[in-house]
């Protein structure tokens, strides 16, 4: 392997590299490392695929990627003799590759690494890339060519692409909740590629290639090989590259969607897909199942019990569903089934007298009986209503002083559960306020431009002690009626003003804090008083505190609106109009409004890039914000998409959306600040 042959009998064999081919391998090795990072990164986020599917993919990528960069490597390199290759030992010489990277891939993704696994892990990478490259020599055939390797241009190419394969995985460990970030990812493919391109040409530079004396040459520096084989497998190798990375894609975004929109455990539909297909789609009909006392289980069998309870529950449910009708988990004890035609209320009252009837009979869990106290609520919509009344209607009946827990199906009645209901919030609303039932949460706003966070948005929350987790949807509306938002807004106001002060005493973060206003409050000189007298009290400047209000409140009073957000300029405070475009807007109005931030509602986001009209809204909107010299913030957005059409429409967006963050509690909004100033362009699929 190291010897020389006779000079005697042999002579040197010369040949010329074409570096167009050159250019082309070394493309296609970074190509291949991009892919596989991108791979083995989301190996750590998926929790429907295991890890290791993900890193055989990677595995995959990165094999099939070393493999075709040799032979198109080889392809370059012209010599005046005829060429073919062993095909057994072509295709063979794809596996230490793949077996090495996938090697590799796991030791850096571990959650303990030291320097011993980056070591091995380069180790194992290098010597993979080596014996691929090697292999594959072994594989080229030519008519009378012998061949011998220089030992010491042989063992540096070996080191070199295990130095910078060690290189290469510590950067990408160390960076890793980076790697989103597609500029991080290019550089550590780079990076990695350049491992795999520099060990290929070192390793040709070892080689000489001799021929015997008498042998005749072909005229010319150009060789005949089985181009058609050789041609053939690279392209079948790099179709089959670019198609893993299309199916990762796809299942990214398949991982994506189910993380975002289905229960984990009973594999239903959520309640986020439930509240956005209620306000997108016409629901006439809505039934809830409610679980009563699964504390009392969870106490006497354990968590792990009772998820096998809602699992038997989901597939009993699951085999009384209509054809017509979805079925959701909202939460940890209610299941809903809704149904879009108002004629399938009868068909799905049976279906709900059916699921009744195999209720009162006991589950049969890990060879335990259990009997379940349930109930179900049902409503269906009248001709003036919205399908975002139904599900207030059925909390009312779930929430009724006198529904008992025997497998009951009880209509909704507006004489006897609406008033009940609503009249048990208000009474509860003040003690909610003093013992922090309602609480408040922040959405991140994340500046494209800045690539960081620039501020939150204060959302408040209600945890009651009877009824669970009220929706916002539910509960704001009857305060509204009621007169309460104005005390809660004033809560609210002392709650952020509060922890502004925390914020920056901590030396923490100064970031600007946007609360909504209800519409009847904008122009009370008691809103007026309440803001600066908060953030006078806690020495907070009022430059940190924005009004959000909507854009019906101001054409509701639009001069008492315009008066008031003066009032609010002069000492200060931002303003933002809310969900612009939802109202019947007056652009003559509007250049008079002293406001500072324009905010684009959820409901034009939600078509972008697909929907044309969406779209050219969104650019209207934005191009006016723009002319107006106004700060312009989208919410809303969810998907990457949207942030990247968003991002080429506007100069300089602020987004805020579940694509970046959920509403978080303060302590997370500062973890996750500080997790993700520099990968600001990872979305956060948490429910």
């Amino acid at each position: 392997m190291f010897s020389s042959p006779s000079i005697a009998q042999y002579e040197v064999l010369q040949g010329e590299y074409s570096i167009p081919i050159v250019a082309l391998s070394v493309l296609i090795a970074w190509a291949a490392a991009y892919t596989a990072l991108s791979m083995n990164e989301r190996s750590r986020k998926s929790s429907f695929f295991h890890q290791n599917l993900w890193l055989v993919l990677a595995a995959i990528s990165m094999g099939i990627g070393i493999w075709s960069m040799h032979f198109v490597g080889m392809s370059a390199l012209s010599l005046p003799v005829h060429m073919h290759y062993d095909r057994m030992l072509t295709f063979i010489s794809v596996v230490p590759a793949m077996i090495a990277s996938f090697l590799a891939f796991y030791f850096s993704s571990r959650s303990r690494r030291t320097k011993t696994s980056y070591l091995i892990a380069g180790l194992v990478m290098g010597t993979g890339i080596s014996a691929m490259h090697y292999v594959g020599m072994a594989a080229m055939k030519m008519d009378g060519v012998i061949y011998s390797y220089h030992f010491g241009l042989f063992a540096l190419s070996v080191v070199i692409a295990v130095v910078v394969s060690c290189v290469a995985l510590y950067v990408f460990t160390i960076l890793q909740h980076q790697t989103e970030r597609f500029s991080i990812r290019v550089v550590i493919a780079l990076i990695l590629g350049l491992a795999v391109s520099s060990m290929h040409f070192i390793g040709m530079a070892a080689v000489t290639f001799y021929v015997p004396v008498n042998q005749s040459l072909m005229e010319g520096m150009a060789h005949s090989m089985d181009v058609s084989f050789l041609a053939k497998s690279v392209a079948v190798s790099m179709a089959l590259l670019f198609g893993l990375l299309l199916v990762s894609s796809v299942l990214d975004r398949y991982v994506a969607h189910q993380l975002r929109y289905f229960d984990s455990l009973t594999r239903l539909p959520n309640r986020r897909l439930f509240e956005k297909n209620v306000e997108n789609l016409s629901y006439d009909v809505l039934a809830v199942w409610h679980l009563h006392d699964l504390e009392s289980l969870n106490r006497a069998n354990g968590y792990t019990f009772v998820d096998e309870v809602i699992k038997e529950t989901s597939r009993l449910l699951k085999s009384t569903q209509p054809p017509l009708a979805d079925l959701y988990r909202l939460d940890g004890h209610r299941f809903a089934y809704v149904a879009r035609d108002p004629k399938e209320g009868r068909v799905l009252q049976e279906a709900m007298e059916k699921t009744a009837e195999l209720l009162k009979q006991p589950l049969l869990v890990k060879e335990q009986q259990v009997k379940l106290e349930t109930v179900c609520a049902f409503s269906t919509i009248d001709v003036d209503d919205q399908s975002a009344d139904l599900y207030s209607r059925v909390i009312a009946v779930l929430n009724h002083p006198t529904i008992q827990f025997q497998h009951e199906i009880v209509r909704y009645n507006p004489t006897i559960h609406t008033q009940s209901f609503a009249q048990s919030l208000i009474a509860d609303v003040e003690r909610a306020m003093a013992e922090n039932e309602l609480y408040v949460v922040y959405q991140p706003k994340v500046s494209t431009a800045l690539k960081k966070m620039v501020g939150v948005e204060a959302l408040l929350r209600w945890e009651h002690p009877e009824h669970g987790f009220l929706s916002p949807a539910v509960f704001i509306p009857i305060l509204e009626k009621n007169n309460k938002m104005m005390d809660v807004t004033d809560w609210i106001i002392d709650q952020v003003c509060q922890q502004l002060q925390a914020w920056q005493t901590n030396k923490e973060h100064d970031w600007l804090v946007a609360v909504n206003i209800p519409g009847n409050y904008v122009t009370s000189p008691r809103l007026l008083h309440n803001v600066v007298d908060r953030t006078g009290f806690y020495g907070v400047d009022p430059k940190y505190l924005e009004l959000e209000i909507t854009e019906t409140s101001f054409v509701k009073t639009i001069d008492g609106a315009i008066e008031a957000v003066n009032q609010f300029r002069e000492k200060g405070f931002g303003v933002a109009l809310d969900d612009f475009g939802t109202g019947v807007s007056s652009l003559s109005y509007l250049k008079k409004i002293p406001i500072s931030t324009l905010k684009i509602d959820k409901s034009f986001v939600d078509g972008v890039p697909q929907s044309e009209k969406d779209s050219a809204i969104i650019q209207s909107i934005i191009s006016l914000g723009e002319s107006l010299k106004l700060k312009v913030v989208i919410e809303g957005v969810e998907t990457k998409e949207q942030v990247d059409y968003l991002t080429t429409t506007c100069n300089s967006p602020v987004i805020q959306g579940y694509y970046y963050s959920k509403p978080l509690k303060a302590h997370e909004v500062v973890e996750w600040y500080s997790s993700s100033t520099s990968a600001c362009h990872s979305p956060s699929f948490v429910d």
